[in-house]
């Protein structure tokens, strides 16, 4: 008997559906049984790890890092070769040394001296004809910087082809050793610690307590090599009484003291050091633009002043500050007290003259 094709397909269409639901039944119970065997291993796994506290973290993570850098290795010139238009060897780039040597293969390139402020210790090479006092001008420190930096003896000359350290400023370099403060280096080389501090390439491991690192290197602005003799002779600069006229008749002293450091690229003022603390005076007539320590900048306490005509005076690190914003001072008026507020290391004054937007030196003013 032929049997009605109607009916062959719909055994057909029966057969295939037990076909699979007897596969999923198969499947479920398989990966059933497999994820039970997966949870049982993992939990040992992280037994183990647990009872090892970690000891296996390390190693496993050190393993997948070094695989992971193998396969970048090893795919990284597939990979470059996929870019359009790019058929690049990565492993036949030039290194920047190379690159770098046959920019300065022509022997007509000769040495510039940048004109930009040096931060570091610069080996300059000496050339024909010249001397400690050139090489000196050249650099704008004094002679004896180079001496001391090079261990020059005073009559010493140099010749072509020597190789000078050449600081960014006068003074010396120094190495810190254990035990070492900026207070105890300021003191070894005859100079002030707001001067260390004060240098803006000088770091330290601590900001508020200007802790040193063992071993670091540090320049000392004006410092002196102990045991040694400055060609021009070094004096202590007292200031005259608070409010003393200047021989401008515009300005007077501000306070009274010992100048610890003058005027510099990195220094735009004086600082005026008294260990009694005096009262501070205004240098000229204005009315007050700043007050306190609004800004939690290094200068601490501080007021400005502005005088009319595009000039003002700051006064930083007081101790107290007597005036406020807005109200109008006199010439010699007594607006705040020396302290040693914000990035200080004793009690000082930090002066400043500002005219135009241009820091002005205030030593060849007040005088």
């Amino acid at each position: 008997m032929i049997e009605d094709p109607y009916e062959q397909i719909l055994n057909f269409a029966s057969e295939i559906k037990d076909f699979f639901v007897e596969l999923t039944k198969y499947l479920i119970k398989n990966l059933h049984l497999s994820f039970i065997k997966f949870e049982a291993g993992k939990g040992i796994f992280v037994t183990a790890l647990y009872r090892q506290r970690g000891k296996l973290s390390r190693r496993l993570m050190h393993t997948g890092m070094a695989t992971l850098a193998a396969l970048g290795i090893m795919i990284a010139p597939v990979v470059a070769q996929e870019f359009p238009g790019r058929s690049v060897d990565p492993w036949n780039i030039p290194s920047p040394s190379a690159v770098l040597s046959a920019s300065t293969e022509d022997p007509e390139t000769s040495t510039q001296i940048s004109d930009k402020v040096r931060d570091k210790i610069y080996q300059y090479t000496v050339n024909p004809g010249d001397t400690i006092s050139a090489v000196a001008q050249k650099f704008d420190i004094s002679e004896d910087t180079i001496r001391w930096q090079n261990n020059l003896s005073k009559n010493q000359a140099i010749k072509a082809g020597q190789v000078l350290e050449i600081l960014p400023v006068s003074g010396v370099s120094h190495k810190v050793v254990k035990g070492d403060t900026v207070y105890s280096i300021a003191k070894k080389y005859d100079t002030s610690a707001q001067a260390v501090v004060d240098f803006p390439y000088n770091t330290f491991v601590n900001d508020e307590t200007f802790e040193l690192a063992v071993g670091q290197k540090i320049v000392v602005p004006d410092g002196v090599k102990p045991a040694e003799i400055p060609a021009a002779p070094r004096t202590r600069q007292s200031t005259p009484d608070a409010g003393t006229v200047v021989a401008s008749g515009q300005f007077v002293w501000p306070t009274n003291g010992v100048i610890t450091q003058r005027f510099a690229w990195y220094h735009p003022g004086v600082d005026i050091a008294n260990p009694a603390a005096p009262s501070v005076l205004a240098a000229d007539s204005g009315k007050v633009v700043v007050s306190g320590w609004v800004d939690n900048s290094g200068y601490g306490n501080r007021i400005e002043i502005d005088h009319g005509n595009g000039t003002r005076t700051k006064y930083a690190h007081l101790s107290q500050v007597y005036v406020t914003v807005g109200q109008s001072v006199r010439r010699g008026d007594a607006i705040g007290r020396m302290g040693s507020t914000g990035r200080s290391t004793g009690t000082h004054l930090h002066f400043e003259i500002i005219k135009g937007g241009i820091y002005l030196n205030p030593l060849n003013i007040l005088r």
